[in-house]
């Protein structure tokens, strides 16, 4: 199965903290959303003609686009892809634009998965990162989003924010958990050098909170959201039974996926495709029906190493056997004392030869992933 990823490159206005490639100026949104149709035509191949069983728009704020651009692209996707019945199609939104015109129209253009970036409840937080919604906006697109039909609804929180106290972030969450959703993604704020907020740092007016502190509130938030029936199945993303992200959970299991758009990445377990992160260049390219991309061929050393990467980071962890059936790389072998501290620690357990990380082992998935990476000397 495969997924395919959509990059809408324009937002209402600047989030401070976001780093992702959009821009501000939507005069040619027309021109973009048409060249991204394009591009889905001239990668009709790239897929080699697996079932796509994933859609997700994202960006950007792909809720700005209109019922007409939206569906043009589907229409595409569907004359050009064999899209399996029942898929999962997502898009991501932000609670401003979900009106309940706009939620009917969702609806009928066949989006069955909202992911709203919702980021906090509080009217403070949000006006300090430059949300263009408000706190009785968070809460009732939710509502609205329910009453339209929408049965499968994800929302964003951000946590690790300047001066938001415990009470405040434990406010957040179960604001959050009285709307009833069936996935929370939730992420530590990182300050970004391009941002306001990495301006503001570089010149002292923004003082990260450190390590320790987002950790308790990632824990404290595991602890909610478990109490709640919520499986943390990645170290950011929290489903109730059956409400797993089948489009991340592809990444994370390393299936096939094409990206369409600026800045829009693909994969394909031999290479890695980037598109160019600028809208005009991307434009110009795709008039001329060239794909504007950099292709990163994978080497075994990649391969694994990504699987590593991607895989401790989940519930399943990761298959030992499989690494070293694929690749012929013996992790236990290689790291073997290494693999002994973690079990003893209660970092990670080790069951028919799958590395798991524990709740606690979550908090350094990414070390410990690169610890026991292969390196070439």
């Amino acid at each position: 199965m495969a997924g395919i990823y959509l990059h809408i490159p324009f937002c209402k206005q600047a989030c401070h903290y976001c780093d992702f490639h959009f821009s501000t100026n939507l005069d040619n949104r027309a021109s973009i959303v048409a060249a991204i149709t394009e591009e889905l035509v001239l990668q009709r191949d790239y897929l080699q003609g697996e079932r796509v069983n994933t859609v997700y728009f994202g960006g950007g704020t792909p809720s700005l686009l209109s019922e007409a651009e939206l569906n043009g692209m589907l229409d595409t996707l569907y004359k050009t892809f064999p899209v399996n019945t029942g898929a999962e199609f997502t898009l991501e939104a932000n609670p401003d634009d979900l009106t309940k015109d706009k939620l009917a129209s969702l609806r009928r253009s066949g989006i069955n998965r909202l992911s709203i970036g919702i980021q906090s409840f509080d009217d403070a937080v949000l006006k300090f990162l430059n949300r263009a919604h408000n706190a009785t906006l968070a809460s009732q697109c939710v509502v609205d989003a329910y009453d339209a039909g929408f049965e499968n609804i994800s929302i964003d929180l951000i946590y690790a924010i300047p001066d938001q106290t415990e009470a405040v972030w434990e406010e957040n969450i179960q604001k959050a958990l009285n709307l009833n959703p069936q996935h929370i993604s939730s992420y530590s704020l990182t300050i970004e050098q391009k941002t306001a907020f990495g301006r503001w740092a570089a010149a002292g007016k923004l003082r990260p909170v450190d390590d320790d502190l987002a950790g308790q509130q990632l824990q404290v938030l595991v602890g909610r959201l478990e109490g709640a029936g919520f499986d943390q199945y990645e170290v950011s993303n929290f489903a109730l039974p059956g409400f797993q992200s089948r489009h991340n959970s592809s990444y994370w299991k390393s299936e096939a996926y094409l990206g369409v758009g600026p800045s829009a990445h693909s994969y394909n377990g031999a290479h890695r495709q980037f598109n160019i992160s600028n809208n005009s260049l991307y434009l110009k390219a795709l008039q001329a029906k060239t794909i504007p991309a950099t292709r990163e061929e994978l080497t075994r050393e990649d391969q694994i190493n990504d699987y590593l990467l991607t895989t401790l980071r989940t519930a399943w962890g990761a298959d030992l056997t499989h690494i070293f059936n694929t690749w012929h790389y013996d992790v236990p072998t290689t790291h073997g004392p290494y693999l002994n501290d973690l079990l003893r620690s209660q970092y990670a357990s080790l069951d028919n030869n799958i590395l798991r990380l524990t709740r606690r082992g979550k908090l350094l998935a990414d070390k410990i992933a690169s610890d026991l990476f292969l390196l070439t000397p």
